[in-house]
């Protein structure tokens, strides 16, 4: 074979072995989709999401969704008492971080650093949500089962969390999505 062969052999090989990569990754929901979002099983969607901190994404409905689950899961607040109702708010600040480092701390993940990343969000993949039904246009319907309060969950279609503020969905408050560009939650 020729210097030149090997060469174009070379480049094929390389350029096969990229596309294959390529192709073989898993599909994979990031902050680059704008909505905490998922598809397939939803017990695997949220280990890719993130991050929520005082420094990325702090001001966003992806963010009143993380405080929903902290007062779903009870957690503690800087003066020790639980995260309540009141404090879902969309804003990612010091009392939010304070209560993130209780679960973090609680889960014994290896990072307590009140970021909430992949291994965070990843935590409760199979862990929390509950599916009760589903409809044609693809939609999930969960509940999120805390082990201090509950609240409703949707996976949309394509593939968007959506959630009502709140444990009652009946109580005429509109689905917010888990936007990380927007924030619409009081």
């Amino acid at each position: 074979m020729s210097f030149r062969q090997r060469v174009i052999s070379a480049v094929i090989g390389a350029a096969t072995v990229a596309v294959l990569g390529l192709s073989a990754s898993p599909a994979s929901a990031s902050v680059s989709d704008g909505f905490v979002s998922g598809g397939g099983d939803f017990d695997n969607d949220w280990g890719d999401e993130g991050p929520l901190s005082m420094n990325s994404n702090t001001r966003s409905n992806a963010t009143c969704l993380w405080q929903q689950i902290l007062w779903a899961e009870g957690a503690n607040e800087q003066n020790g008492t639980d995260f309540d109702a009141s404090d879902i708010d969309g804003v990612f600040g010091e009392n939010t971080r304070h209560a993130t480092m209780d679960l973090q701390r609680r889960w014994k993940l290896e990072d307590v650093d009140g970021i909430v990343g992949p291994d965070t969000f990843g935590y409760l993949d199979g862990r929390r949500l509950v599916h009760y039904d589903g409809s044609e246009s693809g939609t999930l319907w969960m509940h999120y089962n805390g082990p201090t309060h509950h609240f409703y969950i949707t996976r949309s279609g394509a593939g968007r969390y959506g959630f009502w503020e709140g444990s009652d969905n009946d109580n005429g408050t509109p689905i917010r999505y888990a936007s990380y560009t927007s924030r619409n939650c009081s």
